[in-house]
Order: C-alpha cells, then structure tokens, then sequence
C-alpha cells in the first residue's frame, strides 16, 4: 500500500489513498448528483502517452482511483474511454455516456455480468445483447446527470473521463471537484490531448485548491470548482 504526504492545508505523513478519499462527496445538490472528476496528465500537459493512461500513471495513483470508486453510487465514463481502456468488473454502477451507442459487447465494462451499467445517450439505439445488466437514461449530458438522481437516485458520482466528457460537464456547471494527479514525467509531441477538450470556457473556469498530496514524486491535487 503506498503512502501519501499531505503539503496542504497543513502536512501529514504515512496517510493512504483511503484517508484521501474520505474527504469526498460532499452534499448533493437538490437537483443533481454530487459530481467530482479524476484525471491524470504529465508535467506537461499531456493526458495519455501512446493514447493511453498507464503510462502517465503509478501505484498511488492507482490506489486512489479505486479508493474514490468506493466512496460513490456510480462511475461515470465516456464510451471512447472505455473503447480504449476496456475496464472491467465494477462494485458500483456505472454510467457510460456515449452518443452512438456503438460498443462491442465483448468490452471489458460490458462483458463483466455484475456489472450494472446506465446508459446515458441522446439516441434511442441499444446495446447489443451483453452480459452486464445494461439500462438507459436518454438525453444529453446535462439533463441526463439531473435525472440520474431524480430518476435512480444517485447522489454521487465520480466521472473517470476522457476529455470530451470533462468539458461537456464543465461547460453545463456540473462539476464540484477536480482531483488532478500530476505525473513527473514530460512526453513531449505534437497536439497533445489535454485533460478538457472541445470548445473554449469563457471566461476561463477558477478552481479552488483544497488541498495537495504527494507520493513517490506524483502530485494529487484536489480542487473545488
């Protein structure tokens, strides 16, 4: 188990990703799920290597990713992300947004048949038949978010990426947190994917710092947006 040093509000030594988490969720809001994000980039800026995540990522990071998971109803996550990383069994649900509807039912998040999985799509396609237990919230983002709690009662949701689907929440004001891992490494290359993509935020969004984490040189940002 790895050990986490916290720098600020004020230093602590030997804590765990578990002690880590525990700060999260906050309150729900009346309409919506408590929404925090986790995101991963190197040094400069870049939020895969080679197209993926683990290259950029450690054990501690690793740890904190499931540690948070934990701590929600559901997991939400874009189905290019999914398409890429290939996920696998999951404790709590998860929501997999996509606008196509297009995911192979021999994907890691769909093959696994304790997976519950909430499909959230403006379209009014259908998976083909999978193992995991799949149902459907249909809409955008937005209103499909607000009716994960009106509908199914979910208070809390950790949203693991990718880009798209971080900026499609920011620009709808629907995220509260922003736990940012920043990874000691540069890859360099052009056109870097960033952790937000799509159009500009204007003005710029200000986050809050909540507070800094350090293991094994990654640095574990949490803010409040």
């Amino acid at each position: 188990m790895e050990r986490f040093t916290r720098l600020l509000p004020d230093r602590a030594d030997g804590l765990t990703a578990g002690d880590l988490a525990a700060a999260v969720p906050g309150a729900a809001p009346a309409d919506r799920p408590f929404l925090l994000v986790i995101m991963i980039a190197t040094a400069d800026g870049r939020a895969t290597i080679a197209g993926r995540t683990g290259p950029i990522a450690n054990r501690a990071d690793y740890e904190l990713f499931h540690a948070l998971r934990t701590r929600v109803d559901a997991v939400m996550v874009g189905a290019e992300t999914v398409r890429v990383e290939g996920y696998g069994a999951m404790e709590p649900a998860a929501v997999l947004v996509s606008r196509s509807v297009r995911l192979p039912p021999t994907v890691g998040l769909l093959s696994q048949p304790g997976n519950r999985v909430i499909v959230l799509t403006p379209s009014d396609r259908t998976l083909e038949p999978c193992a995991a237990q799949v149902e459907y919230v249909r809409g955008e983002v937005p209103a499909g978010v607000r009716r994960l709690r009106t509908e199914l009662g979910v208070r809390s949701l950790l949203c693991e990426g990718g880009p798209q689907l971080l900026g499609d929440l920011l620009r709808a004001g629907l995220v509260d947190e922003l736990h940012l891992v920043v990874a000691p490494k540069v890859a360099g290359g052009a056109d870097p994917l960033t952790i937000v993509t799509g159009p500009p935020l204007d003005p710029p969004l200000e986050l809050q710092l909540l507070s800094v984490h350090e293991s094994g040189g990654y640095l574990f940002l949490r803010y409040g947006a």
